[in-house]
């Protein structure tokens, strides 16, 4: 250019540049906003999806708002101003909104954290999943499952996904408090487990475990929200374990349950008594404490009381022959053992004395004779005692004590009774 002349040339503004679409899909039928980012925006005189022109707004020289029109397939989109057409970036025609067939679980803890299943059509470019007003945070599986984590929530809210195309229906979650017990009945049973307890509480409805411990119930039935039935298991060791309930919306609280170790019986004292019972006896032993029964052979006692977890006190019962003491309670029935033994004595027969006479002084030999006097604890000639050997279970021999007078009756006691009398005569000496 030589001195003197002008500069005649104009600059020329570049071309628009789309860098995004948002979003990059929708409906067959259009209507759907998608923003347009990049730059060289302003002054635009078009905007083509593909062959097909949009109604679109100029936010800025680095944003369009555009209104996809009907479609099929992927197009390109493209911005058109004077300096020229920019590059194009494709668009999916023929995403619809999603469709939601089912929500797995269908309730769950009002904490929310559980991980819900919702299947259905349509699971494309998801953008969000609402429980009620929240958003969740989910996991699209494929396009007919999404993995969605419950938030926290109340009642019973609509469940529903969104993607560009729109929002499914909706379907019911139902928040739900965790279970809580408030008693066990019995709270108490056998180390062996097996028997059965009733559990009060609330919000058991679909409890899907009941658990001892860390051992699961042998079996459960729930009864209604508030009661379930179950059999206790066995394996754990003596004293409490807490007992918990299961459902979809948590773990209850833990409530004592305690597991008893059988009863034993050391010593019965004494261990004979008569047929007729009616004998004060005392149980040694261990485990005692809330004894429900105690019996004599298959005889339960006239009256046991409690003294202590290693005393019991009884009445024996009517009965006969050898018999075992067992002492019951939570915990189950003591074991048969040789210390548990109980006998039964019949009632002790005299039949006959020789002599059946002697000195007032006494000192002589005499031998009685009878039935079931093996046992024998006392002779007396009148209420003198005297001492004595038994022989056998027919025969014993005494020794007449001093101090009779006249006829006396001579009896023999066992822990079965005491005989009938016997007469035997006390002689004067002669020139007495």
């Amino acid at each position: 250019m030589t001195q003197g002349q002008q500069d005649t040339h104009v600059a020329v503004a570049a071309a628009p540049v789309i860098t995004s679409l948002n979003p990059t899909n929708g409906p067959a039928g259009g209507g759907n906003s998608v923003l347009i980012a990049g730059s060289g925006l302003v002054g635009a005189i078009s905007v083509h999806f593909g062959a097909a022109s949009a109604v679109f707004a100029v936010n800025s020289n680095s944003q369009i708002t555009a209104i996809a029109p009907p479609g099929t397939g992927t197009v390109s989109v493209t911005v058109t101003t004077s300096s020229g057409t920019s590059n194009g970036l494709p668009y999916s025609y023929g995403t619809s909104a999603p469709t939601l067939v089912s929500v797995s679980p269908t309730s769950g803890p009002a904490s929310g954290g559980n991980i819900v299943t919702l299947t259905g059509t349509g699971f494309v470019n998801i953008t969000a999943v609402h429980f009620g007003a929240n958003l969740a945070a989910f996991t699209v599986v494929s396009t007919t499952q999404i993995n969605a984590v419950a938030p926290a929530g109340t009642g019973t809210v609509s469940v529903n996904v969104t993607n560009a195309a729109g929002t499914s229906n909706a379907l019911p979650y139902t928040y739900t408090p965790a279970p809580v017990i408030t008693a066990i009945t019995p709270s108490r049973g056998p180390l062996s487990g097996g028997n059965t307890v009733t559990l009060t509480g609330a919000n058991f409805t679909g409890a899907t475990a009941v658990t001892f411990g860390s051992t699961p119930a042998s079996s459960f039935t729930v009864v209604s929200g508030a009661t379930i039935s179950a059999v206790v298991p066995g394996g754990n060791p003596p004293g409490p374990v807490q007992v918990t309930v299961t459902t979809s919306s948590g773990t209850s609280n833990g409530f004592s349950y305690f597991y008893i170790a059988p009863p034993t019986v050391s010593a019965v004292t004494p261990n004979q008594g008569p047929t007729a019972g009616g004998t004060a006896v005392t149980l040694v032993g261990s485990g005692f404490t809330d004894a429900t029964g105690v019996r004599f052979g298959a005889t339960p006692a006239s009256s046991f009381t409690i003294v202590s977890d290693n005393q019991i006190k009884a009445t024996a019962p009517p009965g006969s022959g050898l018999v075992q003491v067992v002492v019951t309670t939570a915990g189950g029935s003591s074991t048969a053992t040789a210390a548990s033994a109980y006998t039964y004595l019949l009632a002790p027969i005299l039949s006959g004395l020789t002599p059946a006479q002697g000195p007032e002084s006494g000192g002589n030999p005499v031998e009685l004779t009878g039935a079931n006097l093996t046992f024998a604890t006392q002779v007396r000639f009148g209420a003198v005692p005297a001492p004595f050997e038994v022989l056998s279970d027919t025969e014993i021999v005494a020794t007449a004590p001093f101090g009779g007078s006249g006829a006396v009756p001579v009896t023999v006691t066992t822990p079965g009774g005491t005989s009938a009398g016997v007469t035997y005569t006390f002689l004067a000496a002669p020139g007495g």
